[in-house]
């Protein structure tokens, strides 16, 4: 497939042509004005459109197995295969055209089914490349959250449905075609080259100090430091990008998605936190920030049944309740079933005078009987019962820092010769 020029970037736009016609148009238009290629895939299910795309519905179809006369049929019947069946299709497509070389960014357009069509498609892409969802759903949380996943991609909200052109949708519309090309003009592409070892660190604001810190003592140590946020989202992407083989160590400080997802708090990553790092066997330093409260803001039904529990308030949307020591034993048997499949190093560094900035001497949420009964049932079931170090440290120090970096550095050279 060749349908771009190869002296102009090129960007994809996904949209489904039988319930939208001008404004797509204008989209297409507006590309063109500013230098750059536009082509426009159809997924469209429903109705024979009005307008064809550059690549077109049936082609969409046939690519993803079945011809339009059957995704129209299902499109009535059994929706979600109709569905499945276009966004198939549609990423064998863009996906050929990535290859060839010629995309250099996407734009979708559109409803609710366009942003799970075209959503579904960018998250398939390389990270770096320029991705823009526009759609009223990005102002609805669920949608997203399900668009979006852990990928980059940009969520514009129109506000307006994109239906029938008027000077409010038209602004809307020009906006997002603004941030795409802006994108794609300003790239640095999706080959990333470095030339020293690439280390994750998994941070976010109870272990900034130490992680901050780390951050240097890595660089010092020869190392390109990568810091995802462990806020759920982040530390899942930082899971992916290990199983893709981006990094090549991980200093693991904020592990609390662990008991997040066992009791189904704000920060769940999923279920598979830590094995992208046991499969790969990269060398591990981890520690134990975050598994000492969990984030119920918001969440009424687990305020309520945790109404008696320590909490620390940031506002109504950030409410970290302190876990108890059965919620601790529960994750510290998720990390010993984890980690004695690990095919690396690792070690689990314990500091003893607190595991985050709010779990210290004199706050609310302190409590070293609960930290306890985690490393207790942690060195019953852990086989390399060596990999547990017990350091009389604070983890929100930097000194905590210098220990969780000098042991990376010892493991990481243990590895490699």
């Amino acid at each position: 497939m060749t349908i771009a020029s190869r002296d102009k970037k090129c960007i994809v736009i996904i949209c489904n042509l039988d319930t939208r016609g001008e404004d797509i148009v204008f989209v297409k238009d507006l590309i063109r004005g500013r230098g750059h290629e536009a082509i426009l895939v159809d997924f469209s299910m429903e109705e024979p459109p009005l307008l064809a795309g550059d690549v077109t519905c049936e082609e969409v179809a046939l690519r993803g197995g079945l011809p339009i006369e059957t995704v129209r049929q299902y499109y009535r019947s059994n929706r979600e295969a109709a569905t499945n069946n276009q966004i198939a299709g549609v990423a064998a497509i863009v996906a050929e055209l990535v290859r060839q070389g010629q995309v250099h960014g996407v734009i979708g357009i559109g409803g609710a089914t366009s942003t799970l069509v075209s959503t579904a498609v960018m998250q398939r892409l390389p990270f770096g490349m320029p991705k823009v969802m526009a759609t009223p759903m990005a102002g609805h949380p669920r949608y997203a959250e399900i668009g979006v996943g852990t990928r980059d991609i940009t969520m514009h909200n129109t506000v307006l449905d994109i239906v029938k052109m008027n000077p409010l949708l038209k602004a809307q519309i020009t906006n997002a075609v603004g941030a795409i090309c802006g994108m794609v003009e300003m790239t640095l592409g999706t080959k990333f080259k470095f030339d020293r070892p690439v280390i994750a660190v998994s941070s976010f604001g109870f272990a900034e100090m130490a992680a901050q810190a780390a951050v240097g003592m890595l660089e010092e140590a020869g190392f390109v430091p990568v810091v995802c946020h462990a806020q759920g989202k982040g530390d899942k992407a930082m899971e992916e990008m290990i199983a893709d083989g981006l990094f090549h160590g991980v200093l693991d400080l904020c592990t609390g998605g662990v008991i997040e997802h066992i009791c189904g708090g704000n920060r769940d990553p999923g279920p598979d936190r830590l094995m992208a790092a046991v499969r790969s066997g990269i060398p591990a330093v981890l520690a134990p920030c975050g598994l000492d409260f969990l984030s119920y803001g918001g969440r009424v039904d687990k305020l309520e049944a945790t109404k008696n529990r320590a909490r620390y308030v940031q506002d109504s949307f950030r409410i970290q309740v302190r876990s108890s020591a059965d919620e601790l034993r529960r994750a510290a048997d998720v990390f010993t079933e984890r980690l004695n499949q690990s095919k690396g190093p690792f070690t689990f560094l314990v500091p003893l005078r607190g595991w985050s900035s709010i779990d210290r001497e004199g706050r609310p949420t302190y409590d070293p009987s609960a930290d306890a009964a985690f490393v207790a049932r942690l060195r019953e079931k852990l086989v390399r019962k060596d990999a547990i170090k017990e350091v009389d440290l604070h983890l929100y120090t930097p000194e905590f820092a210098r220990v969780a970096v000098d042991e990376f550095v010892r493991l990481y050279r243990q590895s490699a010769g």
